[in-house]
């Protein structure tokens, strides 16, 4: 008997341990890209689960922690600022995945992808020693134009989106806080402000990305205020775009609630017009998702020193909002209105231009990184003298096509007489 009860034991842990087996995510490629000062692996899985990345000194290196994670790829890269990539297991059966880098780097990542498909940890390796390097400068030295930051107060007019238990219409809060940023945002060196709704009336989900498209916006910033049937529930939070599904129940309900507000002025989200446009925009929406969680990842922090957080990370969902939109994009949850505390700070001016300050700070510190840089290539090509300075792993060939110019062009303005070119070194672009 007591056998038999040894033998159902066994039986049953075996099946708790093939559960395990079975649950755990599948880590099927790595893969690298190098460009500028940034080195980005990106990590495919099934699913992320848990995980945690981290920085160690002496040597210089990056580390990310898996839970239940099996190793599935065959290939680990190197490149850039990335020597080599190791991995192991730890002592409570993790994975650790340790990125070997030839410098002090800052690290950076955010998760890609939905539920109901693959996912992608995306660990950007970026950072220079003594400043950020500039990879095309203006012999002319002449200033770019400053970044256009489209603001759009949620909701409005007929739809007064969330109310408070004290009467407090988010249409407002949203639009107090969007006039606080477009004052912040005028005075703030580099940045532009583009108010999409100026007043008190309703405006449709395409009127509102028509605004920012045909201002010319680089980003696009979507102001809200939440609401939920638990009056306990609090916390800001920042969304991005997803085309694969929500990244948690609360993301997938918050997006059914605002894509609905346009039927509430009467207007259907189905346009045969926009159709060919549409389809235009699915072609760079992947870069334009990667580009809004990374803009996210700057945002968050900044928004942490002034208000609670509902959740520490970028969620994503399918917000009609920012579907039509080739800019980096974010819908911004201020708090959540239906909560008495958050509803009585968010209606105090001191607060809401607390978040905002919190936002700009963000916003700035993400266009000086990523879109400034680029504004100046352009400007570069346009009133002045280009140049590139070369970087490891860079060819001819990759720089070419880079500046869409020929290899022969390339190598009669520099006098080169072959392919060969040395790191650190510096092309004239013609």
């Amino acid at each position: 008997m007591r056998w038999g009860y040894g033998l159902a034991w066994i039986g049953v842990l075996i099946g708790l341990l093939v559960a395990g087996v079975a649950s755990a995510a599948s880590l099927d490629d790595v893969r690298l890209s190098d460009a500028d000062d940034r080195t980005r692996v990106v990590f495919d899985l099934d699913r992320v689960p848990e995980h945690r990345v981290f920085s160690l000194p002496d040597p210089h290196r990056v580390v990310i922690d898996f839970e239940g994670v099996e190793l599935n790829a065959a290939d680990l890269p190197r490149g850039g600022v990335l020597q080599e990539i190791r991995t192991g297991r730890q002592e409570d059966g993790g994975l650790r995945v340790v990125l070997d880098v030839s410098r002090e780097v800052e690290a950076r990542s955010f998760v890609i992808g939905g539920e109901d498909g693959g996912q992608r940890l995306v660990v950007d390796l970026g950072g220079q020693q003594g400043g950020r390097r500039q990879a095309v400068r203006s012999a002319s030295e002449r200033e770019a134009r400053d970044v256009i930051v489209a603001i759009d107060a949620g909701h409005g007019g007929v739809d007064p989106g969330a109310i408070g238990p004290e009467g407090t219409f988010e249409k407002d809060v949203a639009l107090s806080v969007a006039r606080k940023l477009y004052d912040l945002m005028t005075e703030a060196p580099g940045l532009k402000p583009l108010l999409v709704r100026e007043g008190d009336y309703y405006m449709n989900l395409r009127d509102r990305t028509r605004v920012a498209r045909e201002g010319n916006a680089d980003i696009f910033l979507s102001i809200h205020a939440d609401g939920a049937e638990n009056p306990n529930v609090k916390g800001a939070s920042v969304y991005a775009l997803s085309v694969d599904g929500a990244t948690s129940e609360q993301a997938r309900v918050l997006a059914r609630r605002e894509n609905a507000a346009d039927f509430i002025g009467g207007v259907s989200l189905e346009d045969k017009d926009d159709t060919v446009a549409s389809v235009l925009v699915d072609l760079s929406r992947g870069h334009t998702i990667e580009a809004s969680l990374e803009m996210g990842e700057h945002l968050l922090p900044k928004l942490d020193r002034h208000a609670d957080l509902l959740r520490n990370r970028v969620d994503q969902a399918g917000f009609a909002v920012l579907k039509s939109l080739d800019m980096p994009s974010l819908l911004i949850e201020l708090g959540f209105l239906t909560n008495p505390e958050e509803e009585r700070r968010l209606n105090t001016l001191s607060y809401q231009r607390d978040l905002a300050e919190g936002i700009v700070a963000g916003v700035r510190e993400y266009a000086e990184r990523n879109i400034l840089p680029e504004l100046r290539m352009a400007d570069a090509g346009q009133n002045g003298q280009r140049e590139h300075e070369v970087q490891r792993g860079e060819n001819l060939s990759v720089i070419a096509q880079q500046y869409q110019v020929s290899t022969e062009r390339l190598r009669e303005v520099n006098d080169l007489s072959g392919d060969g070119i040395r790191a650190g070194s510096t092309l004239i672009i013609p």
